[in-house]
């Protein structure tokens, strides 16, 4: 070294990761300043440049599931009014309640206990209560375990919404399905691997939120599937490139592209978009037909619904996704638009409309899965993020009856599931005497998530994707368990 351009001593004052900062940093640390050491083992870099792709994998543990399809039911079910019959709220129907309520509205609440305006029946050979605004549901209650002990503790759909998808309550990370597809792959390489299907009505609450891939890599999102034809755009080549000019041209692209990752290592959302152009190019064929529903009985058509307008957009999507479980598609969410369960007011004709949607075909799912032979290896899932108080909430004013409705309650709510090793016929957990708080068997939203990674031969606490020094998961919550009392093999892992 140059003495005259720089000494020893001005080279460790001058330097940001010289011996001088190590050893001032080593001071302060045996002081007992800075960070405290971790117990834990280093972390080892990768010595070798990952990939992702949508290949099929086989799980660690023995799976019950292949696929899941989750009518996903955004602004919360009236659990008191469909699900969880309390003799008590029709006793003490216009009495005050006196126990602890939590409104996400106060300036519209009261305490006036509202039991619920539709009667409950027994279904099945398993006795199943269900509201009789329910009865395709009813035909299949030997079919379904009903969960009657949700929990999640975030009053409002946001939330509510991530804690039951991504398994926090925070925006921004992966949801149940792109961590299904990192672990699982696909069975399909012709088709999205997983699918949302939205209403002609709109998008859901937060949109592609819902789909989101958070910090996994971009191959792992949802594909939204648009609810009218065209349901993906630009499937068809323009008429001059189709047939060996097309094929020409996708091998020539495909080259550059090939070439272009090779000179960008390490690009997962380079890589991603090359892939999914792959996929596009597949799909011409295999979206189209899958799709496609002309060809299906008319019988078929029926049993979801597709005759009668009330029914037949939902029972479109529900019969497309029987249709994408048969190619392998390995997750499928169906949505309603905005947050239509959301029925602070108005329920006493709003609940019934959205029933007379939505019934009939996600029985018919259920039935025509089982039938074919499908059932047993997809879990079929009905619910939304919350379920609704056990008072009334007037969004027009006192004198207006028919407006009345039902705040937010995220302590005790109901929702359904089917299939994929779940037990039938069975009720599971129980609310307090008013159907507000899970008491018995309560199932949080991490207890959820973790079941159902369960039953896809994955286990929660393994299931990891490393960013930078920091692993996620989907389940976080160490107190997290598999709700072994819902499935047909309930006996320890």
């Amino acid at each position: 070294m140059n003495a005259g351009l720089c000494s020893r001593r001005h080279m460790l004052r001058s330097s940001a990761f010289g011996l001088s900062s190590v050893a001032a940093s080593l001071l302060l640390r045996q002081d007992g300043f800075g960070a405290k050491a971790s117990s834990a083992a280093p972390v080892k870099p990768e010595l070798e440049r990952p990939t992702y792709d949508l290949l099929p994998k086989i799980p660690p543990h023995p799976q019950q599931a292949k696929a899941m399809i989750s009518m996903f039911m955004l602004g919360g079910p009236s659990q008191i009014d469909l699900f969880d019959p309390k003799p008590e709220l029709i006793k003490r129907n216009g009495q005050v309640f006196r126990g602890n309520l939590k409104f996400d509205n106060a300036a519209q609440a009261s305490r006036e206990i509202m039991g619920p305006a539709w009667s409950f029946h027994q279904r099945g050979q398993c006795g199943m209560e269900l509201s009789e605004l329910l009865p395709h549901l009813g035909d299949i209650a030997d079919e379904i375990t009903l969960i009657r002990s949700m929990h999640s503790a975030a009053n409002n759909h946001l939330p509510a919404n991530f804690a039951l998808n991504t398994g926090q309550p925070v925006r921004g990370r992966a949801v149940l399905g792109s961590w299904l597809l990192s672990a699982l792959g696909s069975e399909t390489q012709d088709l999205p691997a997983y699918v949302a299907l939205t209403d002609p009505r709109g998008l859901p609450l937060i949109a592609k939120e819902n789909w989101n891939n958070g910090k996994l890599p971009s191959i792992f999102q949802g594909t939204m599937v648009r609810p009218t034809e065209p349901r993906i755009f630009n499937l068809d080549a323009p008429k001059h490139l189709q047939g060996p000019a097309q094929a020409s041209q996708l091998r020539f692209l495909r080259e550059l592209n090939e070439a272009h990752l090779r000179s960008h290592p390490g690009e997962n959302d380079l890589e991603a978009r090359l892939k999914s152009y792959g996929l596009a190019a597949r799909m011409q064929l295999a979206a189209k037909e899958a799709f496609d529903i002309s060809k299906e009985s008319e019988s078929t058509k029926r049993m979801y619904g597709i005759d009668r307008e009330v029914s037949q957009s939902y029972g479109t999507r529900c019969l497309i996704a029987r249709r994408l479980v048969e190619r392998g598609v390995r997750f499928i969410q169906i949505f309603c638009h905005g947050q239509t369960w959301d029925h602070h007011g108005s329920i006493l004709t709003a609940l019934p409309q959205r029933c007379r949607e939505i019934d009939q075909p996600a029985a018919a799912l259920v039935r025509d899965l089982k039938q074919r032979g499908l059932l047993d290896s997809t879990i079929v899932h009905w619910g939304g993020e919350m379920g609704r108080l056990p008072v009334i909430q007037f969004r027009e004013g006192l004198s207006k009856r028919s407006k009345v409705g039902r705040d937010h309650n995220t302590y005790g709510f109901s929702m359904w599931v089917a299939g994929g090793g779940f037990r039938s016929g069975h009720v599971h957990g129980a609310t307090d005497e008013f159907g507000h708080y899970a008491v018995d068997g309560i199932v949080h939203h991490y207890d959820w998530l973790a079941t159902v990674l369960h039953q896809f031969g994955l286990n929660h606490r393994d299931l990891h994707f490393r960013v930078g020094p920091r692993e996620l998961r989907l389940v976080e919550n160490e107190e997290a368990r598999v709700v072994r009392d819902v499935l047909k093999d309930n006996s320890p892992a």
